[in-house]
């Protein structure tokens, strides 16, 4: 686990050609296809010699949910071990290493017609609008969203209207949580300077914006089934890109946007990170980092 651009999948992949592990991505932006250079995805190289599952598994016009990745994870988790292989989490989704570890509440499940349903009405009459249905009809959750979480508003607003409809089910069948099955090591890099995780942000940026961010997004709007609301196109640095190709941002403001987003992203990273108990850290600066992990995993394994 980790904040983003802090060399968590360059790690991995060093790890598993060192140890019997297999790498379960839990990043909700590289499940999409065609969404290469924006989600910093491992090229066909590195995928071919060490695969990563869970990676290219939906078009960006289909949604994927916690509780869909919760589903395909444990069906993962279940295929390696059988092969006599340890699972190696990796990603940045923070709210998917929960679901996983602990589980989620009963939820309905994703209904993709009213999703389309509520996105053309925000076109209509602006988010706004629907942030007020939602505080009519579930004040308690609204009032832990920012009314400007496009995304978090179209999902509460669909739970709240799904559960208002006479004998909807709120069951998605959900496996049990994984804390009780299987024994958990949960480690998580981190900087011990701030500013060195901002330089790291900035220069990453910049360099997917000269290796063809804004082409990728370009080819990604040219079909006509995606449409700028999707989360796929919501994700940060997407989003600024999308704003820079509709015109509403010129170039440079688009990226220092960009920069700020993720920045932002990874101070939110970090803040759940710290709330998480039995995490060891790691300095993702250090230059002992490999031989420090190579001597804690040994250990663990050992253990095992």
């Amino acid at each position: 686990m980790g904040p983003t651009a802090t060399g968590k999948t360059d790690l991995a992949i060093a790890l598993s050609e060192h140890f019997p592990f297999e790498i379960v991505s839990v990043d909700s932006s590289m499940v999409y296809r065609g969404m290469d250079v924006g989600t910093a995805k491992p090229g066909r190289g590195i995928l071919s010699r060490c695969p990563h599952h869970l990676i290219d598994i939906r078009a960006p016009q289909e949604t994927y949910s916690a509780a869909a990745f919760c589903r395909d994870a444990r069906s993962v988790i279940t295929e390696i071990l059988a092969r006599g292989h340890y699972p190696l989490l990796v990603g940045g989704t923070m709210f998917y290493f929960r679901a996983l570890e602990v589980g989620l509440p009963s939820l309905p499940q994703a209904n993709p017609g009213l999703r389309r349903e509520l996105a053309e009405r925000a076109l209509r009459n602006g988010w706004s609008s629907l942030y007020q249905e939602l505080k009519k009809l579930d004040p308690a959750r609204a009032a832990k969203i920012e009314p400007g979480d496009k995304q978090r508003v179209q999902r509460a607003l669909e739970i709240a209207i799904l559960r208002e409809k006479p004998g909807a089910s709120c069951q998605i069948g959900l496996q049990t949580a994984l804390t009780g099955e299987y024994r958990l090591c949960k480690m998580a890099l981190a900087p011990g300077d701030r500013s060195w995780l901002h330089r790291r942000i900035e220069s990453r940026f910049e360099s997917m914006l000269k290796s063809g961010l804004v082409e990728e997004v370009r080819n990604l709007l040219k079909d006509k089934a995606l449409s700028q609301e999707l989360p796929a196109l919501r994700m940060v640095g997407y989003r600024q890109v999308v704003q820079y190709l509709y015109r509403e941002l010129e170039y440079n403001d688009m990226e220092r946007r960009g920069v700020a987003a993720t920045r932002q992203l990874a101070k939110r990273q970090l803040t759940w990170l710290r709330n998480q108990p039995g995490v060891t850290w790691l300095d993702c600066m250090s230059k002992r980092l490999s031989r420090t992990l190579d001597g804690y995993i040994r250990a663990k394994l050992d253990t095992i």
